[in-house]
């Protein structure tokens, strides 16, 4: 499955954020390191049903909105020099190792200071907290070239390996793959042929390209409700992709719904209250959060979680069926299974992600909204109905 950590200073919403995302019982308080272990649940990407435009329904979905799983990791809260190991750092970064993308959950409000301390709404930047979490992720990658470079730069002279390989198998650990090397060797400007010339600075040059095609971040500017609007304009303005959010509204309107109090599906511009007899409280509550979704159009917790994994990392959905005038399994089940691939996936891709052997005894695709057959090159796009036919094994 698909794997997002959640990131950030203590006390920035992170551990909110991923409850709201998951429902996960997960301890959220207003102190440093209130997440020491990484806390794993499954969130959810929202996407469009075929089933609607189509004549079958696939009782998979929810009026159209279909929910596929992906991994979410809440790691531990980050501080400053937690690349020497400094407050939780090392379990934080071991917890990035499995992760293909992180979301870094920035405190909007500028309420906490960049160890997570309250000091008040806005006095403290929170541009200052995406520059540290690019830095101590940097260093971290850094740290482990500079402990091993003199006896690498060696061996590739000796033994004339290229750097490439080398550098690979010492990051291979941290969820470095060879794309990701050859990207950042590329854009770092080095000297291949002289590797042994590389200084320090150069090899954290490298270190920051790595990190950027290795760990892509997304940014959530959390806690709109309360952040003064010039640090979200501020933050909007950053080359990344920025979301605001308030994770303690979309974890109160999960809550809600899930107790039968209004009807709101993840996602949603507005809800519906549903119970009768709700104290004026609460339905104060609620027309708060209501005003906050007419001004920002989400809570931003559900567009964080799709944009990181079809605009950050490129990912496309596709519907895999056994017949494709029905659209069903085997079973006779519409529509019953919705995969997450990489854009430029092909068909055959998807044969193997069905099944090893379906990959093996490949013979042709079908789309089935077309009926046309597709070679194993054919590339896939998103929403495709795919039908694999296969030699069985």
């Amino acid at each position: 499955m698909l794997s997002i950590a959640i990131a950030g200073k203590p006390n920035a919403g992170k551990s909110t954020f991923f409850k709201a995302a998951t429902l996960a019982d997960v301890q959220i308080a207003n102190y440093p390191f209130t997440t020491v272990d990484a806390n794993k649940g499954v969130g959810y990407v929202r996407v469009d049903c075929p089933c609607l435009a189509l004549d079958a329904r696939c009782g998979m979905c929810h009026e159209g909105v279909r929910y596929i799983p992906v991994e979410l990791i809440d790691v531990a809260g980050l501080v400053p020099d937690a690349h020497k190991g400094r407050g939780l750092g090392n379990e934080f970064l071991d917890n990035l190792r499995q992760a293909q993308a992180i979301i870094h959950i920035v405190d909007a409000s500028g309420g906490t200071d960049e160890e997570g301390n309250p000091v008040g709404v806005g006095n403290h930047d929170p541009l200052e907290d995406v520059r540290f979490l690019e830095r101590e992720i940097t260093m971290w990658i850094a740290g482990i070239l500079i402990r091993n470079w003199s006896r690498l730069s060696k061996k590739a002279s000796a033994e004339r390996k290229g750097i490439e390989e080398l550098i690979l198998n010492q990051l291979r650990g941290v969820g470095v793959d060879e794309l990701d090397v050859k990207r950042a060797l590329h854009n770092a400007g080095v000297d291949r042929e002289h590797p042994g010339s590389w200084d320090e600075d150069d090899l954290i040059t490298l270190a920051d390209w790595i990190r950027k095609e290795s760990k892509p971040l997304l940014i959530v500017a959390n806690k709109i409700d309360i952040a003064p609007r010039d640090n979200i304009r501020r933050l909007m303005k950053l080359d990344y992709i920025v979301v605001a959010a308030s994770a303690e509204a979309e974890l109160a309107l999960r809550m809600a719904s899930k107790n039968g109090l209004i009807s709101y599906l993840p996602g949603d511009s507005d809800f519906s209250i549903v119970a009768d007899g709700l104290k004026p409280p609460q339905l104060r509550g609620l027309e708060k959060i209501r005003e906050l979704l007419r001004e920002f159009g989400s809570t931003g917790v559900q567009e964080a979680v799709n944009r990181a994994v079809f605009d950050l990392l490129g990912y496309i959905t596709v519907f895999p069926v056994e017949d494709e005038n029905k659209l069903t399994d085997s079973n006779g089940r519409v529509l019953p299974d919705a995969y997450l691939m990489r854009r430029g996936s092909t068909a055959h891709d998807l044969a193997y992600m069905v099944h090893t052997d379906i990959g093996r005894g490949f013979l042709y695709a079908v789309d089935a909204r077309s009926k046309m057959r597709l070679s194993e090159r054919y590339e896939l796009e998103n929403g495709d109905i795919i039908k694999i036919v296969a030699v069985k094994r």
